[in-house]
Order: C-alpha cells, then structure tokens, then sequence
C-alpha cells in the first residue's frame, strides 16, 4: 500500500494570543450587538490560546481591496509552500536520505482561501528544481476537507503508478478573507476560530525507492461522502469585497447525526470496528467538532489529544490542520500494524475517511 514518509508544517510568523483577538472583536463588533459580551465568550470557551498569522494584527485595523488581499495570498502562499516543500523533502526526523524536488512525479495542491491562475504549485516549481514535467494537480474548494482529500487523492495515484512518489502541499491564510465590514455572527465566529498555516506530505508507491528511520503510515483505503443539499452548512459567498465565511451553528449536530454511520460503515467494509483503531487522527475544526466526535463514536478524550493540542497552539488553518495533527502522531513511537483513522469534514457538506496502518519504515 502507498505510505505516507515524510509530513512538514509551518509556522506564519505573526503570533497572536487569543485574548488580544477577542480585543479586537469587541472594538469591531461592540456597535452592531447588544450582547457583545456573551458572544465574546467563543474566544474564551473555544479551547485556542494562540494562532498564527500572515500579517500582524495591526493589519486587519484598515480595509484592504480583494486585489490587495489576494496578491498577498499569492505572495505568502508560494513563500510558505516553497518552505514547507523543502522541509518535507530534506525532512531528517523520518527521510534517511533527502529526496531531490525532481523525483516528485505530481504535486496536489489544496487550498480554498485565495485564487491564482497559474496556480501556486506552477509558482513554486520556477523556485525549486522539479522537473519540468511534474503533473500539476490543485484542488479547490474543499475546505478543512482539503488536507485529508488531498491523501485520498494522493493514495489513488501511487496505486496507479506504484513507483510514484508525490506531495500533498497544503495552504491556507484564511486570515487574510477577514472581512471588517461583516457584522454577522458567522464572521465574529470565525474571528475567534481561523488562522493560517502550510503542511506538506511526500507519498510514496509500493515500489519507490524511499527509505525511513521509523515506523510509517501506509494508506488502506479512504472514502469520500456527501450529505446532499447542504451547500449552506460552511464555506465561502463571494462578494464584490471578497470571500465572506458560510459557518452553520448546526455542524456539530450535523456531526453527531451523521457521522457516526459514516464511519461504522466505512469500518465494516473493512472488518474493522471504531475499537480496534488507536489512533483518531481528526481534523479540529473546533472544540465543539472535537467533543460531538468524541460523543458520536465513543472515544476518549486521550484519543483527541493531538487535535486538542493543535487547536490550541494553532487555531483552525482549514485544509492544512489535519496534516499537523498527522505530524504529532508521526513523532510518536507507534506499534506496527496498529490502526489509524484521518477523519475531516468539510464544504458540501461532506466527509473524508482515510484509513491508515503503521508498518513501513526500516
């Protein structure tokens, strides 16, 4: 089976302290409802100390044209991704040797938070020394999604060509759609919520010539699902001003309602049960996303623990989030042939499944 070698991220290098977000809201938002204050509360009860951001939050004090704001997307996007990329193929904690940019065979790009024709992987191979002839795939739209479609997608192709070896490339700055002049719930929402981040994942075939230092994931098998009509749950309205935030307080009920049958279902097909997998490796799009997963499928808190963790330390990134949880869990010292589960939801409203098992690595 194709395994995941190698998992990189990035750190934008604005850090800002949930307290001085929640400032920040109460002077926007302060005018416009009445109880601004129990609102606020979301910055406090939403388990985030910190995020990471493009630009500091002095920033965001002015309005920016959607030209301005998507130059910059550009910009900081092919910066981070010509970063992350380097850090995944010269990433000596799993790789026992580098892997040159010009044994990639494909590159996925995921991303939802800004436009670019030619997109940024073109933008990014001009800097590094891919081949000329490296399939160029982006994917748009999917949302906190986005990361873990983008390992489905990748898987498909090393099973196709089982001597491929392709990057998954992640980026997100979502901070950069703030809209100052939405006063609606869903945007004071995702103030307290989103941030920016950039993850990388080289994937490699049966028969690639990629040698690691520790146990590896490989991919089983994935599942995609969509709950039809349900196109308002979350994502993006395009305005004359730029990308306004579609964000549903019914999604942790949706969660609960629906996703538990995914998953047992997709498990069975399997032979597996929810028991017999040790690792949840979900995508936190939310302390309440976290706890209806943890109500819906019976888990533990201790199953959630890396989420938790990169919720706290780094807001949601959409897309790129799942892979720094991944990261955290590839650190760890893993039993071989132990089960895993990547779980994300996103625009769609829909769900991607990606089982995983540790085992490959020398």
């Amino acid at each position: 089976m194709p395994s995941i070698v190698s998992v990189s991220t990035f750190r934008p290098p604005n850090i800002v302290e949930q307290k001085q977000t929640a400032e920040f809201a109460r002077e926007l938002f302060k005018d416009d409802f009445q109880d601004i204050e129990r609102l606020l509360s979301v910055f406090q009860n939403g388990q985030i100390q910190k995020r990471h951001f493009a630009m500091p939050l002095k920033w965001f004090e002015k309005d920016h044209s959607l030209q301005e704001r998507n130059d910059l997307y550009i910009k900081k996007a092919v910066d981070y991704g010509i970063e992350v990329i380097s850090r995944c193929l010269d990433n000596d904690r799993f790789l026992t040797n580098s892997l040159p940019a010009d044994e990639v065979e494909a590159i996925f790009f995921i991303s939802s938070s800004g436009v670019a024709t030619p997109s940024i992987e073109a933008r990014i191979m001009n800097h590094l020394s891919f081949s000329d002839h490296t399939k160029r795939i982006p994917i748009w739209g999917l949302g906190c999604a986005g990361g873990a479609a983008g390992i489905s997608r990748a898987y498909e192709y090393c099973l196709a060509f089982p001597k491929a070896k392709v990057l998954v490339l992640s980026v997100e700055l979502c901070s950069l759609t703030f809209q100052r002049n939405d006063r609606s719930k869903s945007n004071l929402i995702g103030t307290s919520l989103f941030a920016d981040g950039a993850a990388c994942v080289l994937m490699a075939g049966d028969q690639a010539a990629v040698k690691t230092k520790k146990l590896v994931p490989s991919v089983l098998k994935t599942e995609s699902k969509l709950l039809p009509d349900s196109e308002d749950v979350m994502g993006w309205d395009l305005k004359d001003s730029g990308l306004h935030v579609v964000f549903s307080r019914d999604i942790p009920m949706l969660i609960r309602n629906w996703l538990g049958q995914f998953v047992n279902t997709f498990l069975e097909k399997q032979k597996l049960s929810i028991e017999e997998i040790a690792y949840f490796v979900a995508h936190p799009g939310g302390k309440k996303v976290l706890d209806a997963y943890e109500h819906t499928l019976q888990l533990s808190k201790e199953k959630t623990s890396h989420s938790r963790a990169v919720l706290s330390e780094f807001g949601n990134m959409s897309s790129p989030t799942i892979l720094y949880v991944l990261e955290r869990f590839m650190m760890d010292e893993m039993k071989k042939g132990d089960y895993g589960l990547m779980a994300a939801l996103g625009p769609g409203f829909s769900g991607e499944l990606v089982l995983l098992q540790w085992g490959k690595g020398i």
